[in-house]
C-alpha cells in the first residue's frame, strides 16, 4: 500500500509540475504582453518570433503555407508558436521538478531566443525591442522556481539545504506543501492574467488612435477621375467573380503577423536616394492636397498558381508616383538617371524593389490612398500603399509604405528576391475558369463557363475553351474596361453526359498567347493552362 501511495503522490506532483511550467509559460508571455506596451506591440515574444520564422522560412514552405492555409496562414503559424510553446513548457515544468535550477534556466533561455528574434526583424528599434521577451522570461523563471518550491518541500540537515533529488524523495515520504502550491499558483495566474489584460489594453491604445484617423478622412474627388466602366464590361453570370471584388474578400498576402495599424496623423513618407536632387518628405495630409487620380487596376499576387484566387479588381484614388518623383529630380535609366531600382518601405520593415522605368513610363503607378470609395482598409494598407499596374504585388504593391529610396538592382536586394524570386516580375497572361467548379455535376443541355482573364498594362484580345481534347472555340468577351484590368468572359457550352475536361487560354494585345507550360510561382510566377474537371448528369 506504501508504494501505491508513493506512485499517486509522484502521479499528482508531476501533474502540478508541469502545470507549474504552463503557469510560468503564460506569465513570461503576459508580463511580456504589458512590457512591450512600453515599447512597442510588435516587440511582443509572438509576434516576434512568428515574424523570424516568417523571415526564414524557405520560399517553398511560404507557398505551400498560402496555397494550404489562404488568408489564415499568419493564425496558423501563431496557433502552432502557442501549442509549441504550451508542449515547452510542460517538458520544462517536469524537468524543474528533478532540477530546479536547470529548469528556471530554461525558462531564461527562451526569453533569450525570443529577445534575438525581436532585435534581429526589419523593423527592430534596436536592442530595446527584446526587452519584452526578456523581462518576461524573467518572471517565468522565478515564478517556475517557486512554484516548483511548492512541490519539493526542502529540508535542511545539520543546516545544509539539500539538492533537488533528495528533497522529492523527503517530499515523497512526509508530504509537500499543497496549500502553499495552490497559494501560489492561483495568485500567479490571477496577476498574469492581469499583466496580460492591462497590456493589451495599452498596446490598443495605439491602434484606437489610428482607427479614429481612418474614420475621419474625406477622401476629396479626384482631379483625374476614372472614366466610367462600360457596361458591357460587367457580366452577370451565377458563379462569375463580380468585375469589382469587394473590399472584404480582396484578398490579402503579406508576412505581417499582426496588421500593423498606423496613425494617420503621425505618418510621414520619405523620398530619397541615388539621383535624388532633394529629399521630400510628406504628411498624408500633403497627399490628399495634391491633385489626385482614380483608376481601375487589377491586382495580382505572385503566389497565385493556376486557377488561384489571389487576382482581385478594385478602383483605387492615390497621388501619381511619377509626379512625385519628378520633383525630387528623379529621372528614369532611360534618360539617364543613376538609379534603376524603387526600394519601397513598410512600417514592418518589409522591402520591395520596384523599376524605376516601369514607374516612370507613363502607366498610373500611384501611391494610393482609397479602394473602391472609402480610405484603404487596415489590412490592405492605409494610410497609403504603392500600386504600379502590370508587376506582380511583391514587387510593386508596398502596403504601408513610408520610405522610398532610390538605388540600382546591383547595389540592393530587397526581402523576396533575396529568399530566391526574381528582381523583375511582369505579370503573365492568365485566365481561370470560374462556373463550373471543379468536380461540379451540370445538367445535360446548355451549361455557361464562365471565367476571367488579365494581362495588366497589356490587355485581353482573346480567350477561348477547348472541351476534352476537342478544337479551341472563342469565348465571348465582356467589353475591355482598360488594359490594366481583368476581363471576363463566357462560353455557352451544350453538355452532354459523362466526364468532361474544360481548359481555357488568353491572348494579350501584344498577340502573346498563353502558355500551356505548367510552372511553380517560384521565381517570377506561375504559368499553365487552367482546366476543370466536371461530370455532366
Amino acid at each position: 500500500m506504501t508504494t501505491v501511495r508513493i506512485t499517486r503522490t509522484a502521479l499528482t506532483r508531476g501533474t502540478l509540475a508541469a502545470l507549474s511550467g504552463l503557469l510560468a509559460g503564460f506569465a513570461s508571455l503576459a508580463f511580456a504582453e504589458l512590457v512591450s506596451a512600453a515599447v512597442r506591440p510588435e516587440a511582443s515574444p509572438v509576434t516576434a518570433v512568428g515574424g523570424a520564422a516568417i523571415d526564414r522560412t524557405p520560399a517553398g514552405v511560404k507557398d505551400w503555407a498560402i496555397r494550404t492555409f489562404g488568408e489564415d496562414d499568419k493564425l496558423v503559424l501563431q496557433l502552432g508558436i502557442v501549442a509549441t510553446l504550451a508542449l515547452l513548457a510542460l517538458a520544462v515544468g517536469l524537468l524543474a521538478l528533478r532540477h530546479r535550477r536547470t529548469g528556471a534556466a530554461a525558462v531564461l533561455l527562451f526569453g533569450v531566443v525570443g529577445t534575438a528574434a525581436a532585435v534581429s526583424r526589419p523593423d527592430s528599434t534596436g536592442l530595446v525591442d527584446g526587452l519584452p521577451s526578456l523581462l518576461g522570461a524573467v518572471v517565468g523563471a522565478v515564478l517556475l522556481y517557486v512554484l516548483i518550491g511548492r512541490l519539493t518541500v526542502p529540508h535542511r540537515i545539520a543546516g545544509q539545504e539539500q539538492d533537488d533529488e533528495q528533497a522529492n524523495e523527503r517530499a515523497e515520504e512526509a508530504g509537500w506543501d499543497r496549500r502553499g502550491f495552490l497559494v501560489a499558483a492561483s495568485a500567479a495566474a490571477a496577476a498574469s492574467t492581469a499583466a496580460g489584460a492591462i497590456g493589451r489594453t495599452l498596446n490598443g491604445r495605439s491602434s484606437r488612435d489610428a482607427v479614429a484617423s481612418r474614420e475621419s478622412v474625406k477622401l476629396p474627388a479626384p482631379a483625374s477621375p476614372a472614366k466610367p466602366t462600360p457596361a458591357g464590361a460587367r457580366l452577370r453570370i451565377p458563379g462569375l467573380s463580380p468585375f469589382t471584388t469587394p473590399n472584404d474578400t480582396f484578398y490579402r498576402v503579406d508576412t505581417a503577423l499582426v496588421v500593423p495599424k498606423v496613425d494617420a496623423n503621425s505618418w510621414r513618407l520619405r523620398i530619397h536616394g541615388k539621383g535624388v536632387r532633394r529629399d521630400l518628405e510628406f504628411t498624408y495630409q500633403d497627399l490628399l492636397n495634391r491633385p489626385l487620380i482614380e483608376r481601375e487596376i487589377t491586382l495580382t499576387c505572385v503566389s497565385n498558381e493556376v486557377g488561384g484566387p489571389y487576382v482581385g479588381h478594385a478602383r483605387w484614388i492615390g497621388v501619381r508616383l511619377a509626379d512625385l518623383l519628378k520633383e525630387a529630380g528623379v529621372k528614369p535609366p532611360s534618360r539617364g538617371g543613376p538609379a534603376d531600382q524603387i526600394i519601397a518601405r513598410s512600417v514592418d520593415g518589409m522591402t520591395l524593389g520596384t523599376p524605376v522605368e516601369d514607374v516612370m513610363d507613363g502607366r498610373d503607378a500611384m501611391l494610393a490612398v482609397g479602394m473602391n470609395g472609402e480610405p484603404l482598409p487596415f489590412v490592405h494598407g492605409f494610410p497609403v500603399r504603392m500600386l504600379v499596374p502590370g508587376l506582380y504585388g511583391y514587387v510593386s504593391a508596398c502596403k504601408w509604405i513610408e520610405d522610398i529610396e532610390l538605388t540600382t538592382f546591383d547595389a540592393y536586394d530587397p526581402y523576396w528576391v533575396k529568399r530566391t524570386w526574381a528582381r523583375k516580375a511582369p505579370i503573365k497572361t492568365q485566365s481561370r475558369i470560374d462556373t463550373p467548379k471543379p468536380f461540379g455535376r451540370p445538367e445535360a443541355g446548355t451549361v455557361m463557363v464562365a471565367g476571367v482573364a488579365w494581362a495588366q498594362h497589356r490587355g485581353i484580345e482573346k480567350v477561348e475553351i477547348r472541351v476534352d481534347e476537342g478544337p479551341w472555340r472563342p469565348a465571348q468577351l465582356a467589353e475591355q474596361d482598360t488594359v490594366d484590368t481583368w476581363r471576363q468572359w463566357s462560353y455557352p457550352w451544350r453538355a452532354t453526359p459523362g466526364g468532361h475536361t474544360l481548359t481555357v487560354r488568353a491572348t494579350d494585345r501584344t498577340g502573346e498567347v498563353q502558355t500551356e507550360q505548367r510552372t511553380k510561382t517560384v521565381p517570377d510566377g506561375a504559368s499553365g493552362w487552367h482546366s476543370v474537371v466536371v461530370t455532366v448528369d
